[in-house]
């Protein structure tokens, strides 16, 4: 079975979904299994592909306009597709660069290859940078590692804040600056101060 995925980036109507729509249908795809999403494509979550990818079964192919409209960078890419094969699905892209990707032939599959390789050799240039640059800082006495975006101020804040029913964490986060992550690391959900928040206010 034909499964198709069709995206544009803005839902505000300047992006419309008829030329995917109309290229996936010619190419076989039913009305009924298409799946759409209005978002952008760096998105972790995408409703629309999350849904795509449950409705596809062993022996079913994944058919997208152009290989852009699937995944938010390469290595996201690679590991999509190399998930999709596990479960024996295929993948084919109609137009633009990635073209010749059909995973079920054995052209597509050299060429996805190719991209696979491109994404390895991506990963370990920035591994290399990233060593090249922390032994470039050790050597003139600065310590690697990114620095601990809470402050005692955002802290205190954190703290007043978690401690009232009326605070989203969400909001909180964006207008600290900080992740979820390092908001829970300081503060419980009910305002406490943890170790860490301790360590940075110096507190027993």
């Amino acid at each position: 079975m034909l499964i198709g995925y069709i995206r544009v980036s803005k839902a505000d109507g300047s992006q419309v979904l008829d030329l995917q729509r109309d290229a996936l249908i010619a190419a076989g795809v039913a009305t009924e299994h298409l799946y759409e999403d209005f978002a952008s494509g760096t998105k972790d979550e995408r409703d629309g592909l999350n849904a795509c990818l449950k409705a596809l079964r062993p022996n079913d192919m994944l058919v997208v306009w152009k290989l852009d409209r699937l995944g938010r960078n390469l290595k996201h890419l690679v590991n999509m597709v190399d998930n999709l094969n596990s479960h024996n699905i295929g993948l084919k892209v109609l137009t633009g660069q990635g073209a010749q990707i059909d995973t079920t032939t054995s052209q597509g599959k050299l060429v996805f290859g190719i991209f696979a390789a491109l994404a390895e050799f991506e990963r370990d240039l920035i591994v290399e940078r990233t060593n090249a640059g922390l032994a470039s800082a050790r050597a003139r006495g600065r310590k690697g590692g990114a620095r601990y975006k809470m402050t005692p101020a955002k802290l205190r804040l954190a703290i007043a804040s978690m401690g009232t029913t009326q605070t989203h964490v969400g909001d909180l986060c964006r207008e600290l600056g900080i992740t979820r992550q390092t908001l829970y690391r300081h503060v419980s959900p009910s305002g406490e101060i943890r170790e860490d928040g301790k360590k940075l206010l110096k507190t027993p």
